[in-house]
């Protein structure tokens, strides 16, 4: 179901005219005109006015609409490309869903999106800069610690400190 074909509009309406539309839907299709018609005539009226409410909910919100759009356009793409796209009774919208990926595929454009999400960006900036300072300070104590023991041999040295303990050791009694 096209929720912009529901309300006879083009992919481009503003707010307005997707109001506009619905509102003339709902005085059209609404159940309350037609409860001394058929049971016939009055199921179809009942389904075309929950559907364009559907379609309505959908795309007077600019993230849904988004959403809808985004997943309107990937089945556009199966049908181009000759596959069948389900229709999946489970979806929220009631519009395709394409398939999912399996766990062990790896989908580019959802590590992507992800990637460049801003809290990402944040903590991969935090952690590249805990690395660095990590990286820094390794290298730091380092060349300290040959330039205070230079030429000595850690064994030489482990000595010296054990000297220094003993030595404590004895003038503390």
């Amino acid at each position: 179901m096209d929720h912009y074909q529901t309300l006879g509009l083009n992919r481009r309406a503003s707010k307005e005219e997707i109001k506009e539309a619905f509102r003339k839907s709902a005085l059209k299709f609404h159940p309350d005109r037609h409860s001394h018609s058929s049971d016939e005539v009055r199921e179809g009226a009942s389904l075309r006015f929950k559907r364009a409410s559907e379609a309505y909910q959908v795309l007077i919100d600019d993230k849904k609409r988004a959403d809808y759009d985004f997943r309107l356009r990937s089945a556009g793409s199966a049908r181009w490309s000759g596959r069948r796209a389900p229709h999946s009774s489970s979806s929220s919208y009631g519009y395709y869903r394409p398939p999912r990926a399996p766990a062990s595929e790896f989908d580019a454009k959802i590590a992507f999106r992800w990637l460049m999400r801003r809290q990402t960006l944040i903590q991969l900036a935090a952690a590249g800069a805990l690395l660095g300072a990590y990286i820094v300070m390794e290298n730091s104590l380092e060349k300290v610690w040959k330039r205070n023991n230079a030429g000595k041999s850690f064994e030489e040295i482990m000595e010296t400190i054990n000297k220094g303990k003993s030595h404590k050791d004895s003038s503390s009694k």
